[in-house]
């Protein structure tokens, strides 16, 4: 028994608490939502981070060799393509290894044959001046090159006969540091090397005919003394035997010059090497071109050594 108003008093008080209680349970069932909530997000986060890390993995790119960019055609901002089946993508960077430096020079048609794989080679750069690089051949190009179009043979549909070249490429033993791809260079390939022999100058070198040659012969026998040498007639070939080229020299004897047959080797830029038909300290006549297809066999010469006089400019 207790008075009405204690009564309503903790009736209300128990109603208010029995509210808290199913406000606590409503207030657990919503941090049991966000909890789950919150757990969907942290998966979708570690998705979103796995496809991040993916997707970092396939941009990365890992070089395998280790040098420097020598070519950068894109800039940050630019728009760049992947490729796909039938489309090249954008082309990126150019990754040089400076630690193997290699020169592409061009070898014209008549002297490549005589280029062969780990020759040496002298390589000059122009853009270090007063200094000599040895290199050997590392790669002979197959196919002829345009000298005017720089296009191979095969990539090309219509004959010419435009001089060729061949693409030939010789590695640096000891490349510097400072070099850089691009830079221009020429190769001096050592193809053949002779010591102690015969040289003289190309220009010096003359053909004449066996029928020419007999006639001299002829006309000195007729006169005395023929010191014309014929040499050994060639294998029987169709056409006029007469008409057979002979190639030696003018060696001067007394005040004749007597044509003497002689076999050559390797030859020079300048120089050709003898290895048959003259004797050291033989003195040969020198000329241009022009000088030695007019001189007959046992034509009189004089031997004059002396430095030829300039020509003084004529007065108007």
């Amino acid at each position: 028994m207790i008075p009405k108003q204690d009564f309503d008093q903790r009736k209300t008080t128990y109603d208010a608490a029995l509210a808290g209680v199913d406000s606590a349970k409503a207030r657990v069932s919503l941090l049991k939502a966000q909890l789950e909530q919150s757990r969907a997000q942290l998966n979708q986060s570690r998705a979103v981070l796995a496809r991040s890390e993916d997707v970092l993995r396939k941009t990365m790119y890992t070089s395998p060799i280790n040098g420097i960019v020598s070519y950068l055609p894109e800039r940050v901002g630019d728009y760049v393509v992947p490729g796909i089946q039938n489309s090249n993508g954008s082309f990126l960077m150019t990754l040089s290894d400076m630690s193997t430096v290699t020169a592409e020079v061009k070898v014209d048609e008549t002297d490549i044959v005589n280029v062969k794989m780990g020759q040496q080679a002298d390589v000059t750069i122009d853009a270090v001046p007063g200094k000599v690089f040895k290199g050997k051949v590392t790669e002979i190009g197959s196919q002829a090159v345009l000298r005017s179009s720089g296009l191979t043979t095969t990539q090309t549909t219509t004959s010419t006969q435009e001089a060729k070249d061949f693409k030939v490429v010789v590695t640096l033993d000891n490349p510097p540091d400072n070099l850089r791809p691009g830079l221009s260079a020429t190769a001096k390939i050592k193809t053949a090397e002779r010591k102690n022999v015969i040289a003289i100058p190309i220009q010096s070198l003359a053909m004449r005919t066996r029928k020419e040659l007999e006639e001299a012969a002829k006309n000195a026998k007729g006169q005395g003394g023929s010191g014309v040498t014929l040499a050994a007639p060639p294998p029987s070939a169709p056409g006029d035997p007469k008409k057979d080229e002979i190639q030696g020299v003018f060696v001067v004897n007394g005040k004749k010059a007597v044509f003497r047959p002689v076999d050559t080797g390797i030859s020079g830029v300048t120089d050709i090497e003898i290895t048959k038909g003259l004797q050291p300290n033989d003195e040969i006549v020198i000329g241009s071109y022009k000088a030695l297809r007019t001189l007959k066999p046992e034509a009189q010469v004089k031997v004059d050594n002396s430095a030829p006089k300039k020509q003084e400019d004529q007065q108007s």
